[in-house]
């Protein structure tokens, strides 16, 4: 009996079949056999069987999701799915099963040599593994930029090598937590690899320009999203009830929430939908402004519009495919059971199921097959979710938020300078024009009611008086400034001014030079300052990274102002991913990475565990202040960048639950936070054979994010920012109070008369 009944999925785009299918089963066929993948025994065991290879029937997934390749093309892009399939199962015998950490690293640790973005290969294939992997690359790479071979490097490299966090789990008996799940199943469930192979099979390389840009990543993401949740839903049986694997996303949601099998497979498809319907929006709202943006050639379109194509493609095919292949739990929910609508599917085993792929006498229409009939149900399935997500309520009265027991290990000090630094921020925004009556964003009131000074005496509690200072204008000027954009680019709509104000910011942070023109208000006053005394004998490289720090933060917030147009409350993952730069996490940490100064290379800090750290002590920040900030969000500024609304939204639930579930997530990355610490940096200073003052330096970086984490929660318990009375308080008759409509809510008239200030 199946763990549960497959929910109804988001198909909404017929697949369609390669016409070049059973060239390519017996191409794969015989060089799966050439490569000794077949009834060839590993260390004594027998990976794959001719049975097994045909029944996977991995050509009938190419032929589906590569539907235009050419019979070359699909040849070769089979023989990759063979190969990367090959691995999973040749790593779980040898290694899963066994638990072998060590022979594990040994055997990842030879592959990049078969792999080399330039030169040729120099070590002889010792396993099919490798053996697969240099024919394959040899066969691939010459017909590719060098841009695509880097980035197809990497994106292998990542599905090879964090299979030892799958493994470190296994020993571990470790279940991941949802975010960090999401995040690791993109590298090791392959699917960005698979983006990369998109390209290749339809000659359409993505220009190098807007290959790294947010929409193209985002495309890319929520592609792998969307192919990973899919596969884990059909493949819980075998993973979890057979082979006992904890890197199922449906297992994570499971326990996470607290609820049964069935209903945790339907929140991970709800989940799958989500990520679609984001990869639609970005490809119809964001894509086309970034091609405009960086002038992109007609033939570089038609090679990004062919890539988006052959994404959708890949979806729809690799559905199709789990419907079929005796790999994986589809039982009640095959092809035949679409037949019972009207259609003879005519399908038997692995070996009859190219009759399925058409629907018969209609002439000069495409054979588009049973998958035509799901696109329509499956898009008026799905449309309350979409129309609810863009349905959100500006300025509903939700009063305060009753908050939760918060999980936070961790104790800061306080600097003895807090008090003098409070006093300096006043005086330094003051003579920045922070404090000005236009446009009319803050007064001194509302300055000292935040507080920020008190956030920055945690952070760095062993800062001298000046470090202090310099922190707390950072706080000041970015806080200010996310109150700004709102109220001065939300309110009319002006996308393109508030790109404009970005370009004017990026010149006051200049790499090793002066400034080139006199900033003309506050934020580009503030900016310069600050720019000038943390640049101040910092290498240019060290600049260069600190710069990027904070063009991720004002970035962020286009990506906000685009939201507020639309109305749209965010895709969970897209949210919390890009709530990290709204929040400028990366650049206070980035104060903190500058101060440890060279004894620390730079590769250490792109390490996955580091990142890790990173990434959950950003999360549990600022999910935090979504939870303090709520109310006046919601109630005062008609927001949607938020995640306990972005939690009701997705579930379905009222605001006691959602933060119920936030907190859980906090309190999942404090968790996860605590592992990396006593697990994690330990094997990566042995691995890495760092020395004691690296070894040092990361563990005091670390202890520099526990007082970071630590600063941040007293600065909500101690502010004034979230409470009511300051949410209503305004200092004259004629202003309405801070916070209270802003961005999209305020009226025309209230941006004219802000505007006269």
């Amino acid at each position: 009996m199946q763990p549960f009944t497959l929910p109804e999925f988001y198909v909404p785009y017929p697949a369609r079949l390669s016409p070049h299918l059973e060239q390519a089963r017996e191409h794969s066929r015989a060089w799966a056999r050439e490569m000794e993948m077949i009834d060839t025994p590993q260390h004594g065991i027998a990976i794959w069987t001719e049975h097994d290879l045909d029944a996977h029937d991995y050509a009938l997934l190419c032929g589906y999701t590569h539907p235009d390749a050419t019979a070359d093309r699909l040849n070769l892009i089979t023989d990759w799915y063979v190969w990367v399939f090959y691995f999973d199962d040749h790593f779980l015998e040898l290694y899963k099963r066994s638990h072998d950490l060590a022979g594990a690293q040994a055997y990842l640790d030879r592959l990049p040599a078969f792999m080399p973005v330039e030169g040729e290969i120099t070590e002889e294939p010792s396993n099919p593994v490798e053996r697969g992997l240099a024919d394959l690359w040899t066969r691939t790479v010459p017909a590719r930029s060098a841009d695509w071979r880097a980035r197809f490097a990497v994106s292998t490299r990542n599905l090879l090598d964090e299979s030892l966090w799958e493994l470190e789990n296994i020993n571990a008996a470790r279940l991941a937590n949802p975010i960090e799940y999401v995040e690791m199943r993109r590298k090791v469930g392959g699917a960005p690899w698979s983006a990369n192979l998109v390209e290749h099979a339809a000659d359409a390389e993505v220009p190098a320009r807007v290959a790294a840009t947010r929409p193209l990543q985002v495309l890319r993401d929520t592609f792998a999203d969307a192919v990973h949740l899919r596969n884990d839903l059909f493949s819980y049986e075998r993973e979890v009830t057979e082979e006992g694997e904890l890197s199922n996303g449906v297992l994570v949601v499971e326990r996470f929430l607290d609820i049964d099998t069935q209903a945790a497979a339907e929140t991970v498809n709800d989940l799958l939908t989500s990520r679609l319907h984001q990869f639609e929006h970005t490809a119809a709202t964001e894509l086309p402004a970034v091609l405009d943006e960086h002038a992109i050639d007609p033939a570089g379109r038609l090679a990004t519009l062919a890539y988006v194509k052959g994404l959708q493609d890949w979806q729809s095919g690799g559905h199709e495919w789990h419907l079929r292949s005796s790999r994986y739990m589809n039982r009640e929910a095959t092809p035949d059971a679409v037949a019972g609508l009207g259609l003879a599917a005519g399908l038997g085993g692995a070996g009859s199921l190219v009759p399925a792929a058409g629907l018969p006498g209609i002439p000069g229409i495409p054979s588009l097959g049973t998958s035509a009939i799901r696109v329509i149900p499956s898009l008026l399935a799905t449309a309350p979710r979409r129309i609810r997500s863009f349905a959100n309520v500006p300025f509903r009265v939700v009063g305060p938020t009753p908050l939760p027991e918060f999980y936070l290990p961790y104790t800061t000090g306080q600097s003895p300078h807090l008090d003098s630094s409070r006093q300096e921020v006043v005086r330094w925004a003051r003579s920045m024009g922070l404090l000005d009556r236009v446009p009319g964003i803050w007064d001194e009131h509302k300055l000292r009611a935040a507080d920020f000074a008190l956030c920055s005496a945690g952070i760095h509690p062993d800062a001298t008086a000046d470090e202090l200072d310099l922190t707390t204008g950072w706080l000041t000027w970015g806080t200010y400034a996310d109150d700004y954009y709102p109220v001065i680019f939300g309110a009319s709509r002006n996308l393109a001014a508030a790109k404009l104000c970005n370009e004017r910011l990026r010149s006051f942070m200049p790499v090793d030079g002066p400034l080139t023109e006199p900033p003309v208000n506050a934020l580009e006053r503030g900016l310069a300052d600050l720019w000038e005394r943390t640049a101040r004998g910092l290498e240019p490289a060290a600049q260069a990274t600190f710069r990027r720090a904070v063009e991720v933060m004002i970035d962020s917030w286009l990506w906000e102002l685009d939201n507020q147009v639309y109305n749209r409350i965010p895709d969970p993952v897209d949210y919390l991913e890009m709530r990290r730069a709204t929040f400028g996490s990366d650049l206070t940490m980035s104060l903190s990475r500058l101060a440890r100064g060279n004894s620390v290379p730079a590769q250490v800090f792109r390490t996955r565990p580091l990142r890790a750290l990173e990434n959950a002590a950003a999360d549990f920040s600022c999910l935090l202040n979504d939870i303090y900030s709520y109310q006046k969000e919601i109630q005062f500024e008609g927001e949607i960048h938020n995640a306990v609304l972005v939690v009701e939204n997705f579930l379905g639930c009222d605001r006691g639950r959602a933060v119920e579930v936030v907190n859980g997530l906090m309190t999942a990355r404090i968790r996860q936070f605590e592992h990396v610490v006593d697990s994690e940096l330990p094997d990566l200073f042995d691995r890495l054979d760092l020395d004691g003052d690296a070894r040092a330096a990361i563990g005091s970086y670390a202890r520099g994010l526990q007082n970071w984490l630590a600063g941040v929660l007293r600065w909500h318990q101690g502010t004034h920012r979230y409470e009511e009375a300051e949410l209503r308080y305004h200092p004259s008759a004629d202003r309405r109070p801070f916070g209270s409509p802003t961005g999209l809510g305020t009226s025309a008239a209230d941006v004219r008369r802000l505007a006269a200030r």
